[in-house]
């Protein structure tokens, strides 16, 4: 089959070339146009910009402690302060649901993620109260709280008390202290009311508190039963 030319090419192909140009320097403009076209959007509705703002004021942040350690914190809302501490392994997030709630009830709500868990600087360095206190003093320092009521669950309990114990109450209203637990759980001389010590035991022997009250019944081992 023959090739019949469809009138003349050469003007058609350069008609085709302009048309693409056309086409592509208009959608340049829009493109250009586009900021514009948000800031307007923006303009108009101000609540894109203040979701904006909100989002960028909820992202957490971080305090450097006296040993070099990160500590991760988060930090919304106004009011009057609370600052959770989280029990082991978990972070600040375990938080959240409580955060919201007297975030609602207008409150200023504050987590961290202690030292080793979450987000915060992941050492093998001063996993003991001391330094757990010092890193929850160090944030309550940097942000410069005051009147705050400070809860604590678990380890995230020890650590409020040691807290309170190390660095006093002066910047503090409350503390509720949530299944927490204890400095120290052995019996010494400087801890009296503690659980006795490992020790040999006979089988059945029955460990009892100070007061009295039996605490753990240690039961025979199978071995020991094989024997009698």
């Amino acid at each position: 089959m023959s090739h019949v030319p469809f009138g003349n090419e050469k003007n058609a192909n350069v008609d085709i070339s302009r048309r693409k140009f056309l086409v592509g320097t208009a959608g340049l403009a829009a493109v250009a146009g586009l900021p514009a076209l948000a800031a307007n959007a923006t303009a108009a509705n101000p609540s894109t910009s203040q979701a904006k703002a909100t989002t960028e004021k909820w992202k957490g942040d971080t305090v450097t402690t006296k040993d070099g350690i990160q500590i991760y914190y988060k930090d919304w809302g106004s009011g009057q302060p609370i600052v959770f501490s989280h029990g082991w392994p978990l972070s600040a997030d375990d938080w959240d649901p409580q955060m919201l709630f007297f975030l609602s009830k207008g409150y200023r709500v504050i987590a961290t993620d202690r030292r080793g868990h979450g987000r915060s600087s992941q050492t093998g360095d001063g996993h003991d109260m001391d330094h757990y206190a010092d890193d929850l003093k160090a944030v309550t320092d940097h942000l410069n709280l005051k009147d705050a009521i400070h809860v604590g669950h678990s380890t995230g309990g020890g650590q409020v008390v040691r807290y309170l114990g190390r660095h006093g109450d002066k910047n503090v209203a409350k503390a509720a202290i949530i299944s927490a637990v204890p400095p120290l759980m052995v019996k010494t001389p400087a801890n009296p009311l503690g659980l006795p010590g490992p020790a040999r035991r006979q089988p059945g022997q029955v460990l009892l508190r100070p007061a009295g009250r039996p605490v753990l019944r240690l039961q025979p081992s199978r071995r020991e039963n094989d024997r009698a």
